[in-house]
């Protein structure tokens, strides 16, 4: 895939890799509203626009479990750019097709995707006394070979691209991720993670420290194989109350805003804009918008006018219709396009146009398309 280099310097350094070469963007509009310039009119992408609600997901997936389709950059490839494809000239970015469970993988812990059941850890860590806990804490993760195949998957889709929109990669936040560690799986009751927290304080923060490095290195590992900019996903944030928001998921987002430029900069690359989703963290709004990232992502709890009079254009905001909506048929998409682009102003600065969370199972690919449609009909002026 790398070009054969005619500079002889290359052939007495191995380790030199020349930095892959892309096609030229041609769509940059949501890389400009991410750092906060005006645009024609606010980008769009949905969280979740690859996956199960679209017939050809199903069809690209032929039989293989969800974990080796995100394994297979091949397959990864085929199904982030599924929705570009479909929605051709209606979105502005793709998303690389993965999943926020890679890296407890990579720290040794084994997920599996239960078919209508969702991730399952057999294992989970259950105390710090329980062998499993310090098992997981002083395992040396090589990020690199680990998680490789998200790399060349995401270098593979940025070919395949043609430089038609940028592409988003990301990581689980460090407290979402431990919330999957301990109740090994999705919860309701969140027993274990408040347990962890609770009792288990400090080896809770010990734990959550480990996970934020290893986010740093992987992001930038991302970026390095061409991710043009990184989301944060905290989906359990919502979990916690103010006090323990403060205290065991914003000190780790922050240290992931502030140690990935340094980390890119090292690796000789260009900082990429930082967006952090807190699903549910209503209440963290103001800190979020002091975190250190360019975009923060709100869910549906949030009115549009109100978060943006909070964030007072410190930061670009990113969403956030009820994904819900789209189960209404075109008069309740209309009707809350337009409650959003109203509250949004337009957007022509400050505004990614997005839902409140993921594209959810049984969403018909063609009232998606009309979201978008809409958003382009109520911004266009």
């Amino acid at each position: 895939m790398f070009a054969k280099s005619a500079h002889p310097a290359t052939h007495h350094h191995p380790t030199l890799k020349m930095q892959e070469q892309f096609e030229p963007l041609k769509n940059d509009r949501l890389l400009r509203a991410a750092r906060g310039e005006k645009v024609d009119r606010p980008p769009i992408w949905v969280m979740r626009q690859a996956g199960r609600y679209l017939p050809e997901y199903h069809e690209a997936k032929a039989g293989r479990d969800f974990f080796q389709c995100c394994r297979s950059p091949e397959v990864a490839s085929t199904l982030t750019l599924q929705p570009i494809d479909r929605y051709e000239g209606l979105i502005d970015a793709a998303i690389i097709f993965s999943d926020i469970l890679v890296i407890p993988q990579a720290m040794g812990m084994q997920v599996e995707m239960v078919d209508k059941k969702g991730p399952h850890f057999p294992e989970p860590l259950q105390s710090p006394d329980d062998g499993q806990y310090e098992k997981v804490m002083q395992k040396q993760v090589d990020v690199k070979s680990e998680l490789d195949y998200v790399y060349k998957a995401i270098t593979l889709t940025r070919h395949k691209l043609k430089g038609r929109v940028p592409l988003i990669g990301f990581c689980g936040a460090p407290w979402t991720l431990l919330c999957y560690m301990v109740e090994g799986g999705g919860s309701k009751m969140f027993v274990q993670s408040k347990t962890w927290v609770y009792k288990y304080g400090k080896e809770s923060q010990a734990l959550l420290q480990k996970i934020a490095e290893i986010c740093v290195e992987y992001l930038a590992l991302q970026v390095a194989a061409g991710a043009q900019l990184v989301q944060v996903f905290d989906s359990w944030a919502g979990e916690l109350s103010p006090s323990c928001f403060k205290k065991f998921s914003l000190p780790y987002l922050r240290h992931i805003s502030a140690n990935l430029p340094k980390r890119l900069k090292e690796m000789g690359l260009e900082p990429v804009p930082m967006t952090v989703f807190a699903k549910g963290a209503w209440y963290g709004l103001e800190d979020l918008c002091e975190s250190g990232y360019n975009v923060v992502g709100l869910d549906w709890l949030h009115d549009p006018a109100e978060a943006r009079r909070i964030a007072n254009g410190r930061v670009t905001i990113q969403g956030n219709m009820d994904p819900g909506a789209l189960y209404g048929g075109r008069e309740a998409i209309t009707e809350n396009v337009e409650i959003m682009v109203k509250g949004f102003e337009k957007g022509k600065q400050g505004w990614i146009a997005n839902l409140g969370h993921g594209v959810t199972p049984f969403v018909k690919p063609d009232d998606l398309k009309f979201f978008f449609e809409e958003i382009h009909r109520l911004t266009a002026s």
